[in-house]
């Protein structure tokens, strides 16, 4: 048992590419999206504090930088498999949470062991940084998606990561971080150059 493990595990990450078994024309991996998540949530964090919400930022990176530790256990399955049903979100989420129970307890030092059982719950929740991690990580999914369809990637599972994502953010509970989203990177979304019309596909969703 030692903390070798759990640092070797990273690598792990690395190797883990997000929506497997599609064409794109960029592979992305689970170890840079937990970094770019925790760059959004910084940021959107930023505007929330200074807007009077009070940020608990060790708590915010601690979920933002862990969220999706434990795919090195099941890899990342597809969003509609894992929403397919309600049924089926609650026992993956069961089956992470005992895979990272055991991990824990075979591979943390005893006296890390709480500190790290803490870090790696599930971290959306209804608290302002379980919002944030939320926001970060379908953000993530709008880029991901976008950045498929702008290259002209014509599977249909591109155009649904982004519709879905992106109503997801509009309904988040962050008010202030939702609507510089809305007024200000989604201005800047549209007007980049498309071979899907990703704008009207945008509008379209802004007016439902």
């Amino acid at each position: 048992m030692g903390i070798h493990k759990f640092f070797m595990s990273m690598n792990d990450l690395e190797r883990i590419i997000r929506c497997p078994g599609r064409f794109k024309f960029e592979e992305h991996n689970v170890a840079a999206h937990s970094w770019k998540v925790s760059q959004y949530a910084m940021f959107f964090a930023t505007i929330e504090e200074n807007n009077g919400i009070i940020i608990n930022w060790k708590s915010l990176y601690e979920k933002t930088i862990n969220h999706d530790f434990a795919e090195i256990f099941i890899g990342d399955i597809k969003t509609p498999v894992k929403h397919a049903s309600p049924e089926l979100k609650q026992m993956l989420t069961h089956v992470e949470e005992k895979m990272m129970e055991k991990f824990i307890l075979n591979e943390i030092p005893k006296e890390f062991q709480p500190v790290f059982f803490e870090r790696m719950k599930e971290g959306k929740d209804a608290t302002v940084e379980g919002r944030l991690l939320e926001l970060a990580d379908k953000l993530d999914q709008v880029y991901e998606a976008f950045a498929e369809l702008q290259r002209g990637n014509t599977d249909a599972e591109f155009l649904k990561m982004y519709e879905t994502a992106l109503r997801k953010i509009l309904q988040i509970q962050l008010p202030k971080s939702v609507s510089y989203f809305k007024e200000v990177m989604l201005q800047d979304i549209m007007a980049e150059e498309s071979v899907i019309d990703v704008k009207s596909i945008t509008l379209k969703i802004l007016v439902e």
